[in-house]
């Protein structure tokens, strides 16, 4: 009879009691590189509440793929989703500053011209306008906005309307425009 020593650290999670073999493992390997990872992440994002989003994404990958991933590149394959993550986190940021910042004079009249400084108003967060712009301008609809900001669409919808509620205030009658 075979003893699990004769076997790669791989198949040993085939045998015994696999979920608590799985779950000691992971997290042993949480312990081991979080600190690792999340230093990696703030590098790579510069803000705090950001890497510990991309850290927490790379662990729950990692736990996703616990059985499908050879040990001896965690390391790499941990660094690799954040960078990834980060990559995408940069991408993101890119896209909603192109849409707040972009001015198309050829799309904007003179009639349409009051109502861009809208979306201008200062308690509009990035998220909102760049909902407002691909709702309004663009014509995509709320599903559309979703994925292609990586939101669901209850949170679309949320932005839509807290940002519609502060653009109904501002251009209610005896309101002081911020």
């Amino acid at each position: 009879m075979r003893t699990a020593g004769f076997f790669p650290r791989k198949r040993l999670f085939r045998f015994g009691n696999l979920q608590r073999i799985q779950v000691e493992g992971f997290e042993l390997v949480y312990r081991q590189y979080r600190d690792v990872v999340l230093r990696f992440a703030m590098r790579c994002v510069g803000r705090r509440e950001i890497a510990e989003e991309i850290t927490a994404d790379a662990f729950l990958r990692l736990h996703q793929n616990w059985t499908s991933i050879d040990t001896e590149m965690l390391p790499s394959w941990l660094l690799t989703v954040v960078k990834n993550r980060a990559a995408d986190y940069w991408r993101r940021a890119q896209l909603e500053k192109r849409y707040v910042a972009e001015e198309r004079p050829q799309e904007r009249s003179q009639s349409a011209e009051p109502l861009w400084g809208l979306f201008e108003h200062r308690a509009l967060r990035p998220v909102h306008r760049i909902c407002l712009t691909l709702r309004y301008i663009h014509e995509m609809t709320v599903s559309e906005i979703g994925a292609y900001l990586g939101l669901t669409e209850f949170q679309v919808k949320g932005h839509l309307q807290y940002a519609r509620g502060l653009l109904r205030k501002q251009l209610s009658p005896g309101q002081a425009n911020d």
